[in-house]
């Protein structure tokens, strides 16, 4: 088993920056990928961002330039810097790692973070 924390939400105005942290436990040995989806009121979860080990990296193309994942892989640890945020960024953000390959349908899955931006 995988257990996944994030960090890092919180409110923040139109403009602004965050960046959300998630750290990995357990049997993380068996953790190739790890990225972050996100889900607004309403809407269906969409994926941020994932990257691997060996520093692949994966973008919701309409996030691309705004947000930066990157990861460390003796914290197994990810990051997620987010800039330039809009209203529309308001969600919950959860971590994700991948039990096969980059796959969010079988996954193990963080508790979920709250970012809310403010206009």
């Amino acid at each position: 088993q995988v257990q996944l924390v994030e960090s890092g939400g919180g409110l923040v105005q139109t403009g602004g920056s965050l960046e959300l942290s998630c750290a990995a436990s357990g049997s993380t040995g068996s953790i190739n990928v790890m990225g972050w989806y996100r889900q607004a009121p309403g809407k269906q979860r969409e994926l941020v961002a994932a990257i691997s080990r060996t520093g692949a990296t994966d973008y919701a193309d309409h996030l691309k330039g705004r947000f930066t994942i990157s990861g460390d892989n003796a914290k197994d640890t990810v990051y997620l810097q987010m800039d330039s945020l809009k209203p529309e960024d308001t969600a919950v953000y959860y971590c994700y790692a991948p039990r096969v390959a980059w796959s969010a349908r079988n996954a193990y899955w963080g508790q979920g973070t709250q970012v809310t931006v403010s206009s």
